[in-house]
């Protein structure tokens, strides 16, 4: 998927309302997600959490196809910042 696919899945899920906190996922060389409330870009801005993941993982993750804890837990995703913030992201995703 590409990073404007990505943002687009980010997009579509936060629609209804996102979380009050920022979050970042770094994806490395494909680019970066922001996400504040509703509002999505590709900015690359400091945040309340920073998840680093893989394109891939992203998109499988958006998908459902990845749990969370599985992938944070095998090394998949990493967690910058405030965790209660990347805790809240479950009820989105």
């Amino acid at each position: 998927m590409s990073l404007a696919q990505l943002t687009d899945s980010v997009r579509d899920k936060v629609a209804s309302g996102g979380i009050e906190e920022s979050v970042k996922f770094d994806l490395g060389d494909a680019g970066t997600i922001f996400l504040q409330g509703s509002d999505v870009s590709n900015e690359d801005k400091d945040a309340d959490c920073t998840i680093s993941i893989s394109s891939e993982d992203l998109a499988e993750l958006l998908s459902g196809d990845l749990n969370p804890t599985a992938a944070f837990m095998g090394g998949k995703m990493k967690v910058d910042g405030d965790m209660s913030v990347a805790m809240k992201l479950g009820s989105i995703v």
